[in-house]
């Protein structure tokens, strides 16, 4: 699978799955030995059982009714980095997630590294227009 295609399928699972709070979906696009770093400061999940369903059912129980929204995929090689934005209830408050994901995909399309950067805020906010986020 080429690049594009493999990250425009990261971009189109995580929304749906993201907005339906479904782990599965996710965890499906991640290579065994992924290693995935949610914050430049965490410890990465690594592997795709352990580390990358592990994290995401333990943030998925932290929240309700999800609106996202994801970027066109900018691709470079095996590289893509894909914007996104994520109006929600965490832990109970509101709260609005933005940020970007920089991925690496092995020859099968499968995420081998995936590196976020994001900023959240305590209200709920739709991204705008000049994110071009759909």
């Amino acid at each position: 699978m080429d690049t594009a295609a493999a990250a425009a399928r990261w971009a189109d699972t995580w929304k749906r799955a993201w907005e339906a709070l479904d782990p599965d979906a996710i965890v499906a696009l991640y290579a065994e030995d992924a290693v995935v770093s949610t914050e430049p400061f965490r410890e990465p999940a690594r592997g795709r059982d352990a580390g990358v369903r592990g994290y995401i059912s333990r943030v998925f129980g932290e929240e309700r009714d999800p609106r996202v929204w994801i970027g066109t995929p900018i691709v470079d090689g095996d590289r893509a980095a894909i914007s996104w934005w994520a109006s929600l209830i965490e832990d109970g408050a509101d709260a609005t997630l933005a940020g970007t994901s920089v991925l690496r995909f092995d020859g099968a399309g499968f995420v081998v590294s995936q590196w976020d950067a994001w900023n959240a805020l305590d209200v709920r906010r739709d991204p705008p227009p000049e994110a071009e986020l759909t």
